[in-house]
């Protein structure tokens, strides 16, 4: 039993890495910007945030750090795309390959380096109760703040008047700033939101999810929280419970390695791509749905004056 409790504590914290990645790629796609940026982002940020906490000791001033690190790329990002009408997958991509040599360059002073003791979080009373507690009450506050910006992002996209033009600017930019919004403004509000989240997803995996700095660590997860938007369709509750599944997919390794199941090594690390390439096929078959779900304008570049 206590194998399968922490199968799931570990699912958890593996899925809220996912989980804050691609709530803030959600804000960006709901006003209608692709950003294809996020695994440099977070890379970026991930060195950002463990080279603050080496320099402060404090966990929560790395989170800021990465925050910030995600923000200003993706600001950087947003005028580009936003206000030059760069092609959006390409500054996207270029992002990506440059997070990915910059993080490796600043970072090389930093790979030998350790962060301070971790402090053990755990809710109290709670964190005693049979099975439940060591599997869901023993967690990083990160883990629990993550299930509430879930039901903060439903509220605020489907409840509040912000949250609707938010949208409308990713379903008809044109109608909207006939109305007298400003487009560009609002979907570059957008960007940076995400890209702070995005920022805040990867200095959680240097700062607490694996507590040191590699190059490359993010491994791929950027991509991932990509697809999970899509396999989500564009719905918080959906990405959320998404990211669990493929966190548990992640996990799934070390729970195999640590049963002394005969699986190669190779094929286990391989499962959360191949776990995400199997559901975009499927979900691609049906690309009505998709349609239906997607934001009209998603990826499409926006001219005021046209």
């Amino acid at each position: 039993m206590d194998q399968y409790a922490l199968l799931v504590a570990a699912t958890l914290n593996a899925g809220t890495v996912l989980a804050i990645a691609a709530l803030g790629l959600l804000i960006n796609e709901k006003a209608g910007v692709v950003n294809l940026g996020a695994e440099g982002i977070m890379l970026c940020a991930a060195i950002a945030g463990f080279a603050a906490v080496v320099h402060t000791g404090s966990d929560w001033i790395g989170f800021a750090a990465g925050m910030g690190a995600g923000a200003l790329l993706a600001a950087i990002f947003g005028l580009l795309a936003i206000w030059l009408n760069t092609n959006q997958y390409a500054t996207g991509l270029a992002l990506s390959l440059f997070g990915a040599g910059f993080s490796a360059f600043v970072g090389i002073g930093y790979v030998q380096e350790k962060l301070p003791e971790r402090m053990q979080f755990a809710v109290p009373w709670l964190q005693d109760i049979p099975l439940a507690g060591p599997a869901l009450f023993r967690q990083h506050p990160m883990v629990y703040f993550t299930i509430a910006l879930v039901l903060w992002l439903v509220w605020f996209l489907y409840r509040s008047r912000t949250g609707l033009v938010l949208r409308s600017v990713g379903e008809s930019p044109e109608s909207a700033h006939a109305l007298g919004y400003p487009v560009r403004r609002i979907r570059l509000a957008a960007v940076v939101a995400g890209g702070a989240l995005c920022g805040l997803a990867g200095a959680y995996i240097s700062v607490i999810y694996t507590p040191l700095w590699v190059q490359g660590m993010v491994a791929g997860k950027g991509w991932i929280a990509l697809a999970l938007t899509t396999f989500a369709t564009w719905r918080p509750g959906r990405v959320l419970l998404g990211a669990y599944l493929f966190g548990g997919v992640t996990m799934l390794q070390f729970h195999f390695q640590a049963t002394g199941t005969e699986v190669p090594s190779q094929f286990l690390t391989m499962l959360p791509y191949l776990a995400t390439i199997v559901v975009l096929a499927l979900i691609s078959r049906n690309p009505a749905w998709i349609r239906v779900n997607m934001p009209a304008s998603l990826g499409k570049p926006f001219y005021p004056g046209s």
